[in-house]
């Protein structure tokens, strides 16, 4: 059979248009399994820092700092991202290269308290959450969070975080006020009657420490150990573990927490990678 130079030529084109296709497609195929497999195989795990109203990203500086006192090896890197009112978000400090757990806190612009800016505050955090999920492909971290902090990653976590292929390994919270101000759980907040309702959204794989200090026997001076304790009512029987853990002494006031040396001790253990850590009590067992 013969063709006509016209329809030779529009094999021709037929063929050129398809490879046209082809070349591109699998260019982008190639990127995309290349992504997939940077995500999948990603070491980074980070420690995702939350402070209460009216505190800023540098909110752990203290904390971040006795970390690393006896910290062998890589240190913490300390990585703070503000997200502004308008949207906009900006970076100060940065990641090492060799560092898989740096310490991020992420602070607000509109750091007021109430229920109405902390569920605002949720979703400037999963702002924060998408810019740094799409700036370095983790996927696993854990959570710390002071005061308020911890409203807003509960409201985060039910809200926002199944929309991520990304694993929240454990969670602390400090000194938050799970039902506000009230000493009586009879008395519930709409804002944990919410929490309440939604936790079914909470991953069952989750690890939850919710720490209370006590001056007074029943608060820090500020937060009533009753709703800090109301945090169980969210978290237990939901979460893979849900642990309270009370301190006690001079520096258990509230706004001492982050830095009392028992809480670091807490954060190492339970927060904190231990492999270092681990590493140094083995080799001091055999003395």
């Amino acid at each position: 059979m013969k063709f006509s130079k016209k329809t030779k030529l529009a094999f021709i084109l037929v063929a050129v248009f398809l490879i046209g296709l082809a070349v591109p497609s699998y260019s982008w195929t190639r990127k995309n399994v290349k992504e997939i497999e940077t995500f999948y195989n990603s070491k980074l795990s980070p420690i995702i820092m939350i402070p209460g109203s009216s505190a800023t990203e540098n909110r752990f500086d203290g904390l971040v700092r006795k970390l690393n006192q006896d910290r062998h090896g890589v240190k913490h890197s300390l990585l703070k991202v503000k997200v502004w009112n308008n949207g906009r978000i900006t970076f100060e400090g940065k990641i090492k290269a060799k560092d898989n757990e740096p310490v991020i806190v992420i602070g607000f612009e509109n750091n007021k308290d109430g229920y109405s800016n902390i569920k605002k505050q949720a979703k400037m955090m999963n702002q924060a959450f998408e810019a740094l999920q799409n700036k370095y492909n983790f996927n696993n971290f854990k959570g710390l969070a002071h005061s308020n902090g911890g409203l807003i990653y509960t409201a985060f976590i039910e809200n926002y975080l199944s929309d991520y292929d990304v694993k929240i390994n454990s969670l602390m919270t400090i000194g938050t006020p799970y039902n506000f101000t009230e000493t009586n759980i009879k008395n519930k907040s709409v804002m944990l009657a919410d929490f309440i309702a939604g936790k079914k959204n909470i991953p069952s794989t989750l690890h939850v420490y919710s720490v209370a200090g006590t001056i007074t026997y029943d608060s820090d001076e500020l937060v009533p150990d009753a709703s800090v304790s109301a945090g169980k009512y969210i978290y237990q029987n939901q979460a893979k573990s849900y642990t309270e853990i009370t301190v006690t002494g001079e520096d258990a006031q509230h706004s001492d927490l982050p830095t009392n040396d028992e809480v670091v001790d807490l954060v190492k253990q339970h927060i904190e990678g231990q492999g270092v850590r681990k590493k140094q009590k083995t080799q001091l067992e055999p003395q």
